[in-house]
């Protein structure tokens, strides 16, 4: 045989399974990036439609992030390999073909407009639609309630940050959709480790430290993240418990509890490791079982709340020349997030009494109560 010619098995390589999913991904939260893990488990390659502001306003009501912000965070999620820009609303097989994907994955909700039209009946129809298990406690429409409760205090002492449903739903128009309505999220090792890279540190790895809340985790947190990843080879994040991010942020912060923070940033390419319920000052002792070589903070101006006894919490760090202050260029803070939501506080309410009217109609003629 000649040296040049293949050999049969050479030939044969079986192709790649590619799936599709789409969606408006607005707030992306860990509820979604559980979809996309679990989309993509069926197959090799996971390309991901994300809808344009002018499609979700049209059929859904106003998204509270950009588009751009929104592409910027799909591309960033760990299981993504390709992301379709301004996708159909309402996905057909031929826009799979165009792709070159096998079938469409989605979450076992019914998926509709708020005029209740199907967004994916061409696909089911044609035999190329999948469904994953949605992830029950968070949804889009549960975090726009959540920082439309601003004014009220849900961080007392006996609820553990919960949100009363009853207050979710008196400020719904009285509606609580099982798909889509406030629930309380349930944390498990077994969520974590799917979550988790399971990457280990290797001998020679430049570990950079960053602490914080990244409470509901958005573009200014993304681009900060991959600013630090610059630094080194192994991106650690010290969470802040919830308590101590109430403490220094006040109000009703944070407004994710820590275990949905953590999915969150376990879902980031860029994080290697979370530390969770990390403690606020940075002490030598922490810097040497971590092995940390860079704490890195935000740019120069950035609040820095002292500790308790009125120290800086990063005193150590400083002392040992393994602090440095880093500027993403990205002005967006949760704090302007949440200021989006209360400046279109009415918009956002009727977009949720609407879609959640509409979900729980079609949950009872589906499940007959």
């Amino acid at each position: 045989m000649s040296c040049g010619m293949a050999t049969a098995s050479e030939s044969a390589t079986p192709r790649k399974v590619r799936v599709w999913m789409d969606g408006c991904f607005d707030m992306v939260h860990f509820g979604h990036a559980n979809a996309l893990r679990q989309a993509k488990k069926t197959g090799d390659v996971l390309v991901v439609g994300v809808h344009s502001d002018d499609a979700i306003s049209k059929y859904k009501g106003p998204p509270v992030w950009t588009e751009q912000e929104r592409y910027k965070m799909i591309r960033a999620i760990k299981w993504v390999d390709e992301v379709v820009e301004d996708a159909s609303y309402f996905p057909t097989p031929e826009q799979l073909d165009k792709y070159g994907c096998d079938f469409c994955v989605h979450g076992d909700d019914i998926s509709t407009t708020v005029d209740g039209e199907d967004c994916y009946s061409a696909l089911k129809n044609g035999g190329r639609y999948r469904t994953c298990s949605r992830t029950q406690g968070i949804s889009t429409t549960d975090l726009v309630g959540r920082m439309l409760l601003m004014t009220r205090d849900h961080h007392r002492g006996d609820t553990n940050g919960a949100i009363d449903n009853q207050e979710f739903a008196e400020l719904n128009g009285g509606e609580n959709c099982p798909w889509t309505g406030v629930s309380q999220f349930i944390a498990s090792t077994q969520k974590i480790l799917e979550f988790s890279s399971g990457t280990e540190r290797k001998q020679n790895d430049r570990a950079v430290y960053i602490p914080g809340s990244f409470d509901l985790f958005h573009c200014g947190h993304l681009d900060f993240l991959e600013r630090a990843r610059q630094e080194g080879d192994y991106l650690i994040i010290g969470l802040h418990g919830d308590a101590v991010v109430n403490w220094y942020k006040g109000c009703n912060h944070p407004i994710m509890n820590i275990h949905e923070r953590v999915l969150t940033l376990l879902a980031c390419k860029y994080v290697s490791e979370v530390v969770i319920d990390a403690p606020y000052k940075i002490t030598e002792e922490m810097m040497e079982h971590l092995s940390i070589d860079m704490v890195c903070h935000g740019k120069p101006g950035s609040p820095v709340p002292p500790c308790k006894d009125g120290g800086d919490p990063f005193a150590v760090p400083k002392a040992l020349g393994k602090f440095k202050m880093l500027d993403s260029g990205n002005e967006l803070t949760t704090t302007i997030l949440i200021d989006r939501i209360i400046r279109n506080r009415i918009s956002y309410r009727n977009r949720n009494r609407r879609k959640e009217s509409r979900e729980l109609e079609m949950y009872n003629e589906v499940y007959g109560e």
